[in-house]
């Protein structure tokens, strides 16, 4: 291929959108995914981005913003969960599929009683190539925001998800820790909603936190690592889908996916090999 042909996709303002919408939503979606890994929440995260479909819908029949909506519906979400896991017997794994599943399906009956011409597959799937200058602002500035507050508190949240007892033992404010992430997990689900939709969001919010769990040792390293394969995905995917014509979102999920499967090859393999020089070691 020439040079000429690679350079082809910057030339289309829609590409170049999706290339700057990928910088926005890669680092926080990237760095919240390694908490999440952490703390045992991939179904929270799975949960909140169904549960914002009602929230979406609602904000467009009141001609209120959707990002509005779909963060009062993830955050109603996460709460409830909360709530009902702490005065149930039920474990919060159950409840979540329980309650996001219902919003989801409140969801799609909200959409099919209203008339619109407007896609739902936009919604669900996203639409990276037809990214906007105020999508790019507001995820921009949900990402900044997210991206810093996780930066800068990053020892807390980890603290807090290893043993919330030392947290408040050493003087943390572990309530508002777990709210603080909830918060963060519902706005990156809103920051991500007309890019990768509300389905594929889940994968930008797991994946990349489960690749760098497998490939480093150390939390610092694994916020990097994430952040790296995180961008080089949707940057990636977003160059591919345009040669050989795919779906932009889930190309880049699909890269993600790809890539986990490697990195569990890879501790795989060095697992066994550690545990065959231990043996030799041993047996000498």
């Amino acid at each position: 291929m020439t040079i000429d042909t690679l350079l082809l996709p910057f030339e289309f303002s829609f590409m170049r959108n999706a290339f700057w919408i990928a910088l926005c939503v890669a680092p926080p979606t990237a760095l919240l995914s390694c908490f999440l890994v952490l703390k045992g929440w991939a179904l929270m995260g799975d949960g909140a981005s169904h549960a914002t479909l009602p929230g979406v819908v609602l904000a467009w029949i009141l001609g209120a913003p959707l990002i509005v909506g779909a963060f009062a519906a993830g955050m109603a979400c996460v709460l409830a969960t909360g709530y009902l896991s702490q005065n149930s017997r039920v474990k919060q794994d159950t409840v979540l599929g329980v309650v996001f599943s219902g919003m989801f399906a409140v969801g799609i009956v909200m959409y099919t009683w209203v008339h619109t011409n407007e896609h739902l597959t936009h919604v669900l799937f996203g639409n990276m190539l037809g990214i906007n200058r105020q999508d790019l602002l507001t995820s921009g500035v949900i990402g900044a925001a997210v991206s810093a507050l996780l930066v800068l508190k990053w020892k807390d949240f980890v603290l807090h998800a290893f043993d919330p007892a030392q947290a408040r033992a050493s003087g943390l404010n572990t309530s508002l820790l777990h709210y603080a992430l909830l918060v963060c997990l519902s706005l990156t689900i809103v920051a991500t909603l007309t890019s990768v939709g509300l389905i594929l969001a889940v994968g930008l919010v797991i994946t990349p936190g489960a690749i760098a769990f497998l490939t480093v040792r150390s939390f610092g390293r694994m916020l990097v690592v994430s952040v790296g394969v995180c961008l080089a995905s949707m940057l990636g995917g977003a160059y591919l889908s345009f040669f050989i014509d795919s779906a932009t979102a889930p190309t880049i999920v699909l890269l993600l996916t790809a890539l986990f499967i490697l990195a569990f090859v890879y501790r795989l393999a060095t697992s066994r090999r550690n545990s065959r020089r231990k043996a030799i070691q041993e047996a000498a």
